[in-house]
């Protein structure tokens, strides 16, 4: 697979059309989006005095739900705790609304969210629950807090884009899942995060996203999508697990399209970067410089010795309903 057949790979993707969808949504919701909160970070950032609430959602898909109910469960907090640490901030509670069959069907979805509740330390404090549906449905919603704010709207020209990702993991079959938190010690995938809120109170990035569902590649289209700006990847210089080789097609595709457990995107300015790896490193999350942001909107990509385009955010916007608005 050369470059070209990449781009051709990751635009075809599951993930990329779902964050295109988002767009549909956006359309509809764009009469009542609010004035002075910007809509397409991680979290929707509610100022409240010297910092902000952090408050953010997530779905899961039906068949996810019935074939993995426990993981579904767990994933529940562990994808949404992701995301208030990638706004540069810290979670203070959870709830859940689940739907089922019965009590029986909706146990292992329960357990699961009890188990991610005790591991990352974020308590469950209510929600909603429907034992008579038709087939099992999960979302769940948090609440967070940051002094100070990681969010997608700061990429600049210049910066050096960083991936940061824990391969102390394995996949999840047979789903795209990267899981590296389930079977880790509790203390460690709370203490690997707070690198995030770290970083965002010591001021050494302002612009990050969590690896999505869209893949590394999606998730930095988004990033720079809200930032407007551009740059230029380096497949071969992202972070892999030893298991991916860089030759073997479909298992390099399968890696760039994975949904991981810990995973982040971050716009660092370029005198900053070695401060930013370094406290990725010294947690063992392995990490890298993986491109650079420019002021063109266009996206390319480099793989063996190659590039080809992408997506130019200019001429087809990627997930935005309007003028800089978007919802993930």
């Amino acid at each position: 697979m050369n470059v070209h057949a990449l781009c051709d790979a990751l635009r075809a993707s599951r993930g990329f059309a779902h964050k295109r969808d988002i767009s549909d949504v956006m359309r509809r919701l764009q009469p009542v989006l609010p004035v002075g909160i910007a809509v397409g970070d991680d979290c929707a950032a509610i100022p409240d005095g010297d910092g902000h609430l952090l408050f953010a959602m997530e779905g899961f898909v039906d068949d996810f739900v019935e074939r993995m109910p426990w993981f579904a469960g767990y994933c529940g907090v562990m994808v949404n705790v992701s995301d208030i640490y990638a706004m540069g901030g810290r979670p203070l509670a959870v709830v859940d609304a689940l739907w089922s069959a019965d009590a029986q069907a909706g146990a292992p979805v329960l357990d699961g969210l009890v188990e991610a509740s005790r591991r990352y330390g974020v308590p469950i404090v209510g929600g909603h629950s429907n034992h008579k549906a038709a087939r099992g449905q999960l979302a769940v919603a948090i609440l967070g807090r940051a002094r100070k704010l990681l969010t997608s709207f700061d990429a600049q020209p210049g910066d050096a884009l960083v991936m940061a990702v824990d391969l102390r993991g394995q996949w999840q079959e047979p789903y795209p899942y990267w899981n590296a938190s389930t079977s880790a010690p509790a203390e460690r995938l709370r203490a690997d995060l707070d690198v995030l809120a770290v970083l965002a109170d010591e001021g050494l990035c302002d612009a990050a996203k969590d690896i999505s569902m869209a893949g590394a590649v999606g998730t930095a289209l988004m990033l720079f999508e809200c930032s407007r700006v551009g740059a230029r990847l380096d497949i071969d210089a992202m972070p892999r697990p030893a298991t991916t080789n860089i030759d073997d097609d479909a298992a390099l595709l399968r890696w760039l399209c994975a949904f991981p457990s810990y995973g982040f995107v971050l716009s660092v300015r370029p005198h900053r970067a070695d401060a930013v790896l370094q406290r990725f490193r010294a947690r063992e999350i392995a990490c890298a410089v993986v491109g650079e942001v420019q002021a063109r909107p266009n996206v390319t990509l480099r793989h063996r010795g190659e590039e080809a385009p992408l997506w130019n955010l200019a001429a087809t916007p990627f997930m935005t309903a309007g003028e800089g608005a978007s919802h993930g």
